[in-house]
């Protein structure tokens, strides 16, 4: 029998501590309002998977897309450099 050996570099032999750097950190913490409405929303959505959606479900996820689209609006005005007029840039 042949023994079969990688002929190239190993890649994982380096991996990094794992842990966020500080700037990853401080990302989050800006998109943290987007990410709690997307998961808000996918709550929302989770819940109308095994019945039929009422009034009050559709409103939900009315509420909860509505939030979506305010925090990703803040979000890119938030990071939009400035001088920039926001429109085809």
């Amino acid at each position: 029998m042949k023994n079969i050996a990688a002929l190239q570099k190993v890649v994982t032999d380096l991996l990094p501590d794992g842990e966020p750097s500080a700037a990853e950190l401080d990302a989050i913490d800006v998109e943290m309002p987007l990410i709690l409405a997307e998961v808000e929303l996918l709550d929302a959505q989770i819940i109308t998977l095994d019945r039929t959606p009422n009034e009050l479900d559709a409103r939900r996820i009315r509420r909860a897309r509505r939030k979506v689209l305010k925090a990703r609006r803040a979000l890119t005005n938030l990071t939009a450099a400035p001088g920039t007029t926001g429109v085809g840039a």
